[in-house]
């Protein structure tokens, strides 16, 4: 018994502790929560619980804030995320409904994220490693060079310009197109290569491999994922400001971050959501801050090459990254939201919940 209030104590510092980001002591607990024991036992509490790594004593503050520690248990404790009230989720409905295009939709919901959380979103475009052929075009843009427009099923539009020596005519280019994607539509693009390159090297060699080899190269490119980012100015706004500046240079660091959310995005939670706090980031900028993610998307269940097995890989992942004194359950449930309609938009068949 004496453990189980010891950790409605932790809770309970956690909480007001978010809200005041001021040291919680023993009498304002006791005032504010109904814990049906003295202050004098709460202060016991607090001392074991400190004693356990729990909580700290900063400086000579007769209060005491929680530790990674103290966070990790609340976090793996939130029984039930609330969800978004109906208010809040329409409005992220018709925030989002106006976009025009796939682009315009993540960078829409990165500002829509950081404006409900007041911390910085992270909304990365889908992988193209994870995404399946819906069309492919070659158009030429002059003598000696054609444009492959590549456009995958959740949207992402992708184009690289390939050199050739000699300009096919506009019938052999459309026909060609025309048959690869007959060949790939649905493939992967890894996989959409391969078939258009055992079934085309008869019928234009050079156009064929050039356009495989474009192909090849969007599926493996890391850096053909874009991130948009929300919030970075809110930083400054933060009591410890001085402790998030190394956030900055982590936000620069986009290729780490991208790892990192992405990975997280992948763990199988509860809740669907990712959390990491403070040194779990693995991160040493990312020290003082957490980072709350979810992956969106559904890649195809016959990806042949998918790195990982199942039908419920994600596309991309969505993220909020704030100071470890986040509201954790606020930014879950916002996070969370945001995903469903990301999944939905990319997925229409995937109606938003």
């Amino acid at each position: 018994m004496t453990h189980s209030r010891r950790m409605t104590v932790l809770r309970a510092v956690v909480e007001d502790y978010i809200d005041s980001q001021e040291p919680v002591g023993s009498a304002s607990l006791a005032h504010h929560h109904d814990l049906g024991v003295s202050s004098a036992t709460i202060r016991n509490d607090m001392a074991a619980l400190e004693d356990e790594g729990y909580l700290i004593q900063p400086h000579t503050s007769a209060g005491r804030i929680p530790t990674e520690k103290g966070y990790r248990y609340f976090v793996d404790r939130l029984s039930t995320v609330m969800p978004l009230s109906a208010a809040q989720r329409r409005g992220i409905s018709s925030f989002l409904q106006g976009s025009v295009s796939l682009q315009d939709t993540l960078r829409r919901s990165a500002r829509l994220l950081a404006n409900i959380t007041g911390q910085v979103a992270v909304v990365a475009s889908p992988a193209l490693s994870k995404s399946t052929l819906r069309h492919v075009e070659v158009v030429p843009v002059s003598t000696h060079a054609l444009l492959t427009v590549v456009i995958t099923d959740s949207g992402r539009v992708a184009q690289r310009v390939m050199t050739v020596d000699r300009m096919p005519d506009e019938d052999s280019l459309n026909g060609f197109a025309a048959l690869a994607n007959r060949l790939a539509s649905g493939l992967s693009l890894s996989h959409a290569a391969e078939a258009v390159r055992a079934q085309t090297s008869g019928v234009d060699g050079k156009l064929s491999d050039a356009v495989c080899d474009t192909l090849e190269e969007l599926a493996t490119d890391e850096r053909a994922g874009e991130l948009y980012m929300s919030g970075t100015s809110r930083l400054a706004d933060q009591p410890n400001a001085a402790d998030l500046a190394p956030l900055l240079d982590a936000l620069e660091e986009q290729v780490v971050l991208m790892r990192l959310m992405s990975a997280l995005s992948e763990e199988n939670t509860d809740s669907g959501v990712g959390v990491a706090i403070g040194s779990e980031t693995g991160t040493p900028s990312l020290i003082h801050a957490s980072v709350v993610t979810s992956g969106y998307g559904r890649t195809a269940n016959d990806i042949p090459d998918s790195p990982q097995n199942g039908p419920h890989r994600s596309l991309a992942f969505v993220g909020s990254i704030g100071p470890t004194h986040m509201d954790y359950t606020m930014t879950i449930a916002a996070v969370r939201a945001v995903a469903r309609y990301l999944t939905a938009f990319v997925s229409p068949q995937e109606p938003p919940q």
